[in-house]
């Protein structure tokens, strides 16, 4: 990854694969969006999200090391 443009494209889906393949599980896009905003990456709230302020659904935090390795392999932290 070159540019900020490869960087901000990087979808859940993507790292969905990275944690199916190297950790056997595929994360749910909210522990994304949580571990995003945890390492200070801007998410836009989701359109079916109940309270704004509130996360139904935060990481596990035996997965947010992982998450975050995928995060570093995309550079995004």
């Amino acid at each position: 990854w070159t540019n900020d443009y490869a960087k901000e494209t990087v979808t859940d889906k993507q790292i969905q694969e990275y944690t199916k393949s190297h950790f056997g599980y595929s994360a749910k896009s909210c522990w994304i969006a949580d571990v995003k905003s945890q390492c200070g990456i801007y998410v836009k709230p989701a359109w079916n999200r109940i309270d704004k302020k509130k996360r139904e659904v935060p990481c596990p935090p035996n997965k947010i090391k992982e998450i975050q390795e995928a995060l570093k392999f995309y550079e995004l932290i």
